[in-house]
């Protein structure tokens, strides 16, 4: 290679660095997000932003952050490079959690106060539809074909299936008290409810909302009042599923085939979601009362390291 041919790419390499995976994490009593490099486990920026940031999530390209700031009644827009917010989308009062739907243009959004999920075109910046849910909706999914959404209502306990083609409710499926938290499976045949109350996770047949199974958790020396099922996410074989145990301070890794509990993980003080890094093979949790992450080591489902984060950290994602 010729010197200045080296020159030219060293200095291109140089201008265009490689950039590390990121884990973002809101932080809803700061009003901040923390980033956390993947390869350095520390944190690297905090990010002010709109009021008790809770539900936040990437467009498909990584090049957009959506972000639930439940308090201003908004869900931001922020360019992941500079911090900046580039703007707001109409999202009804109190925006909770939100999913955005695979064709990376409609976001479903949970909005607590009103008992409604609102669908908002993230293109055209406009409220698409307003569908009725049951009291105090939280949870969202959407399946991976796109055509079913879903929203859990804290207080009705049910869990509600929404047509996107026609934005309309065609069934209501009743789960366990205050239902969290909800996941297709990645074929999309099965429907994951966590419900914090209830102590519970319910699984159901996607094809006729039919229950399948429940999953039960029982800790020695904690109280069942504090095991309670909030955020989960499936590792990369779906073979397991991680479920974060709010005031019991433990993760559960589960079985997704026999539904049977395989370990406990005892991790920082009120976990509530998680976030893995793009191969897996680490997961980190959001502790809200310790205002920390806690770092999983997967393969020996071990904590590996505490990371300092803003004040009742809420939410996660990855950007690899």
């Amino acid at each position: 290679m010729k010197a200045k041919t080296f020159i030219a790419l060293a200095a291109l390499a140089a201008a265009h660095p490689a950039f590390a995976e990121e884990i973002w994490v809101s932080n809803e009593k700061d009003d901040t997000l923390s980033v956390i490099d993947v390869d350095t486990l520390e944190v690297t920026r905090t990010i002010n932003v709109g009021e008790r940031p809770r539900g936040i999530t990437f467009s498909h390209d990584y090049s957009r952050l959506y972000i639930c700031a439940s308090d201003s009644d908004t869900v931001q827009v922020m360019d992941p490079e500079s911090g900046e917010i580039l703007f707001d989308l109409p999202s009804g009062e109190d925006p909770e959690q939100f999913v955005l739907h695979p064709d990376d243009r409609h976001l479903y959004i949970a909005n607590e106060d009103d008992a409604i999920t609102t669908v908002v075109d993230t293109e055209s910046r406009t409220v698409v539809a307003q569908i009725g849910v049951g009291i105090e909706p939280e949870g969202m999914a959407v399946s991976p074909d796109g055509k079913i959404a879903i929203t859990t209502s804290e207080t009705t306990n049910m869990a509600h299936w929404i047509d996107t083609s026609t934005h309309e409710l065609f069934a209501n499926t009743l789960v366990d008290s205050r239902p969290r938290h909800a996941e297709f499976t990645h074929d999309g045949g099965q429907l994951w409810v966590s419900a914090e109350i209830g102590g519970t996770v319910t699984v159901f047949e996607t094809a006729d909302q039919s229950e399948i199974g429940k999953i039960t958790f029982e800790i020695q020396g904690v109280h069942p009042d504090k095991v309670q099922p909030v955020g989960f996410e499936f590792d990369g074989s779906h073979e397991t599923v991680f479920v974060a145990l709010g005031p019991s301070n433990h993760v559960a890794a589960v079985n997704a085939e026999t539904l049977e509990v395989e370990d406990y993980i005892l991790v920082g003080r009120r976990v509530w979601h998680m976030a893995f890094n793009s191969d897996k093979s680490l997961l980190f949790t959001t502790n809200g009362v310790s205002g920390d992450v806690t770092v999983i080591d997967v393969a020996a489902r071990e904590p590996i390291k505490t990371i300092k984060v803003g004040r009742f950290p809420w939410g996660a994602a990855l950007r690899p």
